[in-house]
């Protein structure tokens, strides 16, 4: 990086703020042990798998001395997809390690979790961590999706990390990559001890002690951004509907938090779909119907918002696609021999159940083919690959040729396709997101100097000013559940989804009506770090909501 823009030489000499107990004592702090969290189900079956993490409390820090300053040699790896403000964990952490003691070291594991698999490291110096302060990217170590499962790989990664002294391992990922830090925690339980930490721009990642995964406010600012860019456009030119697909596989908190701040004329959220149970067919029609009342208020153009993982909490989609993610775990092999589309298709409808092949047999080819595309390594069909924005304009200009050949509809549909998600998750992080990942990181390193296992690093109070913030930890196994995957019961983490009883969902729910109809439009603008508290530090509508 030796051209840097003026923006990256100022934000690099942006120091972020911490936790009042943290910038007091470096994490030279000790623990307080609170509460014991417990599952919310399954407790019977982890509490068997996690003999030695399960029960453990939730701890907070405090003044005085950590149990074990060092000298110590801290692994981290990245893990999964990329979210703005990875560098700055790993500089909290590297800062937050040498206030231990300056001979503690940081070993970053190239690549992500292949890194310690592998034997690929770097050891990451105060040269290294200062060239990526307040970036965003993963580059630094960068990052990788693949697991640490079988016997052998743990045996691989727990021989890589003796042979480098590495005390601690701390992996930064979302629920699936801290589902496999808690895994690791148990299994290598009195030897290496494993921390996580909350990453994911999904916002999926979270509960009442964890309230926020970092990389989320930053992605639905450069969301929102673009989003109203577009609003002004439509509003300029009159004659377009932008149909928006926003990241989000599991869970439509990027979509809601997008609505709450840009006012968008419709908004999917996909918890409420499969609360109603509606189908395909139906969302279609209340597309079509907003679109039809504006045209009688003379406005033939519009914004909707779509969430990426629309089509599985759609229920028929939702069994059609659990049938396919079945059907090609269990074929898999015969699958791949099959040559052409046709072969494919007819094989697939031969073994659906009915309903879904009726369900599959409804929807263009083109999504045909992309739900059988190769599958991610859970086993799951790749939906951010769906182009479910294209298939809701092809459904609705269907719908309203049929309105307008019955006299229903005299308007205009004229639509244009977006999808935002690799825009968002590299991002220089924002203020919030810069002082969350530090501080994070810090908190990692705290956790790692009292000798830590089985635990997330969590900063609460987040509604408020970075140095009111309450640092500590949470127990991974607090968070899990057993769901099905790839055929198989396992233990995972459970995933936040929207609240439909919840302030920010509530929020939007009382505006949206009215937004359908009036161009209520809300123009952010580009994320801003120098300035006014109340234009560049304020988290996500959906935070404060929660907090108020």
């Amino acid at each position: 990086m030796s051209t840097l823009s003026p923006l990256h030489r100022a934000r690099a000499a942006h120091r972020p703020t911490l936790p009042a107990v943290l910038a007091e004592q470096g994490a030279h702090v000790k623990t307080v042990e609170g509460e014991t969290p417990l599952p919310e189900t399954d407790r019977n079956e982890l509490n068997k798998l996690f003999s030695h993490t399960y029960g453990l409390p939730i701890v907070t820090f405090a003044p005085g001395q950590a149990a074990n300053a060092g000298p110590m040699t801290i692994g981290v790896v990245l893990s999964g997809g990329q979210a703005p403000g990875g560098h700055n964990v790993n500089a909290g952490l590297f800062d937050g390690l040498k206030s231990l003691n300056p001979k503690n070291r940081l070993i970053g594991f190239l690549g992500g979790p292949a890194g310690p698999m592998k034997g690929k490291f770097q050891e990451l110096d105060a040269d290294t961590i200062d060239a990526y302060r307040n970036t965003g990217g993963f580059d630094m170590i960068g990052s990788g999706r693949d697991k640490i499962e079988k016997p052998e790989d743990m045996a691989t990664v727990r021989a890589t990390c003796q042979k480098l002294g590495v005390d601690t391992l701390i992996i930064i990922g979302g629920d699936d990559s801290n589902t496999n830090a808690c895994v690791l925690a148990e299994h290598f339980w009195g030897d290496i001890k494993v921390i996580g930490c909350p990453k994911t721009i999904d916002g999926d990642l979270k509960n009442q002690s964890v309230e926020a995964s970092f990389g989320f406010d930053t992605a639905c600012k450069v969301y929102s951004e673009l989003i109203s860019n577009i609003e002004r456009d439509a509003l300029s030119a009159k004659k377009y509907y932008h149909f928006i697909k926003l990241m989000g596989r599991s869970a439509s908190h990027i979509a809601l938090e997008c609505a709450l701040q840009t006012h968008p004329n419709y908004c999917i959220i996909s918890e409420e779909v499969a609360a109603k149970r509606q189908t395909l067919a139906s969302i279609t029609r209340e597309i079509a119907t907003v679109i039809a009342n504006r045209a009688k208020a003379g406005k033939n153009f519009g914004v909707v918002l779509i969430p990426e993982g629309l089509l599985e909490f759609i229920p028929e989609m939702k069994q059609l696609i659990g049938e396919l993610n079945d059907l090609l775990h269990e074929h898999e092999v015969h699958f791949k021999t099959l040559t052409s589309d046709d072969d494919r298709l007819q094989f697939v409808n031969s073994h659906l159940s009915l309903e879904s092949s009726r369900a599959f047999s409804t929807l263009p080819m083109a999504i045909q083919l992309q739900l059988l595309a190769d599958r991610d390594p859970h086993g799951n069909v790749q939906v951010s690959r769906i182009e479910t924005e294209k298939l809701l304009i092809d459904l609705v200009g269907d719908l309203l040729k049929e309105w307008k050949s019955a006299g229903t509809f005299s308007g205009k549909f004229s639509a244009l396709a977006h999808f935002f998600g690799y825009e968002g998750r590299c991002a220089p992080p924002t203020n919030f997101d810069a002082n969350y990942c530090y501080a994070l990181g810090f908190t990692a390193a705290a956790l790692a100097g009292n000798g830590k296992s089985g635990y997330i690093a969590s900063l609460r109070g987040l509604d408020k000013p970075a140095a009111e913030w309450l640092p500590g930890g949470i127990p991974l196994t607090s968070m899990m559940n057993i769901e099905r995957r790839k055929g198989k019961e396992k233990p995972v983490i459970r995933k936040a989804l929207v609240e439909l009883d919840g302030k920010p969902f509530q929020e939007f729910a009382a505006h949206r009506e009215a937004w359908t109809t009036e161009d209520d439009y809300v123009f952010v603008g580009p994320i801003q770090y120098f300035g006014p508290s109340d234009v560049c530090d304020q988290p996500t509508h959906t935070l404060r909501l929660e907090h108020s």
